[in-house]
């Protein structure tokens, strides 16, 4: 961008005009290379090459959503590393967790913060839920030729509806895929390699109305499960004291359980599959 900067040092119009609502578009406009889709890969595949994290849960509740996801990142069949954090907020009323290369989830995690966060400076309102999760979907579809050479980022996004149609389910899950499709989950839902053994995890115990305490439990025992069947998920590590990164959702805003909170429910888990190891 420098060579599009007068010898005044005033900023380009770009920057200085009434522009759009979307951060998204603006750096499209302004410097496309910066967006995670738009730089340019060597041919071939590169899955290999970066560290791939998984896995998220997420489970609506009476009072909102609850988002869990386990510390690890694996590169092939090593430990890229044991304490990646996969689950953040995206603004004040929804989560988002990432599985798939981890480098480029973090930077479009961020990314889609930017977008909420600039949103709501141009415009003066937040976006509806049904909004977000239509901008994310956007962001994900941007990637899709680094997708299409193993790069591939597919988020679990959630959130308290401020204003549901169905004051019932104010908690709501959002999912993906590589193409950018966006579906709607009912009462939970799970993205990574581990997820086809939290689902079933969760398709057992899962109840509608489930109180936020009890989901807590319910999504750490589904990583407790994915991790034991998959080895790309980590489970709670007693040893080193990582446990799962758990996050809520509801009409206070978003909230991350704090060490002590989720080493009383991680080893409470871990203790009681030392008398029933299936559960």
């Amino acid at each position: 961008m420098a060579k599009d900067f007068d010898p005044s040092g005033r900023l380009p119009d770009l920057f200085m005009n009434v522009g759009t609502s979307s951060f998204t578009q603006f750096l499209t406009q302004a410097s496309p290379e910066l967006l995670p889709g738009r730089r340019p890969l060597p041919p071939g595949m590169a899955a290999d090459l970066a560290p791939h994290g998984t896995t998220i849960v997420a489970i609506a509740t009476a009072e909102g959503v609850v988002m869990a996801g386990d510390r690890r990142a694996t590169m092939g069949n090593l430990i890229a590393s044991r304490d990646i954090e996969k689950v953040h907020p995206a603004d004040s009323y929804s989560l988002i967790g990432i599985a798939g290369t981890a480098g480029i989830g973090i930077e479009l995690m961020r990314l889609f913060q930017v977008e909420l966060e600039h949103y709501e400076k141009i415009e003066g309102i937040m976006l509806s839920l049904d909004g977000k999760a239509n901008r994310l979907a956007g962001m994900v579809r941007g990637n899709l030729g680094a997708a299409m050479q193993g790069l591939a980022v597919v988020p679990l996004f959630a959130g308290y509806d401020l204003s549901p149609a169905d004051s019932s389910r104010a908690g709501r899950i959002f999912s993906f895929d590589v193409a950018g499709g966006l579906y709607e989950e009912t009462g939970y839902d799970s993205i990574g390699s581990g997820s086809l053994f939290a689902k079933a995890a969760l398709k057992k115990k899962y109840r509608p109305g489930v109180s936020t305490e009890d989901a807590i439990r319910l999504a750490v025992e589904a990583l407790y499960d994915a991790a034991d069947d998959d080895t790309a998920t980590g489970g709670p590590d007693v040893t080193r004291k990582i446990y799962p990164v758990v996050m809520t959702a509801t009409a206070q805003g978003t909230h991350r359980l704090t060490e002590e909170q989720i080493t009383a429910v991680a080893e409470s888990v871990v203790a009681g599959r030392m008398e029933n190891p299936g559960g």
